[in-house]
Parts: C-alpha cells; structure tokens; sequence
C-alpha cells in the first residue's frame, strides 16, 4: 500500500524577501569591505601585477553576486518554500535549482524551537527549528504568532504520536508474552 502525501501548501512570509535582501547586503558589504582594504593595501604597497588583477577579478565575482542575492535569490526562495504540518508529518519543501523534499514523521521529533534575530524581530518574523535525533530542519521567515502556534501544535502532535506508539509496543510486547 503506497500512501498518497499531498504537497505542502502553505507559504513563507512575503516579508522574507525583505529580510534576506537585508542580510545578504550585510554579508556582502562585509566582503567588499575586505576587498576594498585588499586593494588599498596592493596601491599602498606597490605589490605585484598579478595580484592587483586577481583582486579586481573578486571585486567583480562579489559584485555579480551581490546583484544576484539582492534581486532574484529571494523572490525565488520565497515562491519555492512550502510547508505544511499534519497529525503524522511535517513536510518541508524548497529549492529552485536544487529541490529539497523532506517529510519528517512526527514520531522522530525531538524538539521544537523558535528563534529571533533582530532583523526577523522588525519584520515580526520568526524561524521554525524542528529537530529531530540526526538533524534540524528550519522553517525560515514565518509570522511570529504563527510560529508559536506551529511550535505548540508539533509538540502536541509529537507526544501524541508518541504516546500512540508506546500503546502499540505495550500492545506488541503483551502479545509477545
């Protein structure tokens, strides 16, 4: 018997392209800070050719892939990234080039956790962790109130499942004797 998972449905925050945008500028800033004092050390110094090209080639390969984290990535990873949650699993799903699918049974949840950076917290967003023995896997850029929600119905739905599986194995164990 094959069992039919219907595909997740529910969507990240739209304000997730805003807080991306914000973090990768941050991340990339911070290279181009680096190259810059790079380059300004090579006019300082009089250093040697080669080196002066290859630091203007990293300027340029920083520069594209600011553009590119700044306008597509975001928009893109907020369109492919859906989740959903139900009394057996979690799925999760994201990736435009590469497309990730994982289901994670309720039964393998370990924990649950929210968290909260200072540019989430401005947008009033919040990442959703769920871990399990081997991995955590994050539910980026949902509404706070949502996540709270989120946390408390996987942690309801985790003990029950688990409760269920302990009766089975009591079950089991009973008509093993």
């Amino acid at each position: 018997m094959i069992l039919e998972i219907p595909e997740p449905k529910k969507k990240i925050s739209k304000k997730a392209i805003n807080v991306w945008r914000i973090t990768d500028f941050i991340q990339n800033l911070i290279g181009l800070l680096i190259i810059g004092a790079l380059i300004f050390s090579y006019h300082h110094f009089n250093c040697v050719t080669w080196i002066g090209i290859t630091l203007y080639v990293f300027l340029g390969i920083i520069f594209i892939i600011m553009v590119y984290e700044l306008t597509i990535r975001p928009v893109l990873l907020q369109k492919t990234w859906r989740y959903d949650i139900d009394e057996h699993y979690i799925q999760l799903k994201h990736g435009f080039i590469n497309r990730h699918s994982l289901i994670i049974p309720m039964s393998r949840v370990e924990y649950v956790n929210t968290n909260q950076g200072p540019i989430l917290r401005y947008y009033d967003l919040s990442v959703l962790t769920i871990g399990t023995i081997t991995s955590a896997n994050k539910i980026p850029a949902i509404p706070t109130s949502e996540a709270q929600e989120i946390r408390e119905l996987i942690v309801h739905l985790a003990e029950l499942d688990k409760d269920s599986s302990l009766k089975d194995e009591l079950i089991e164990q009973e008509l093993g004797d």
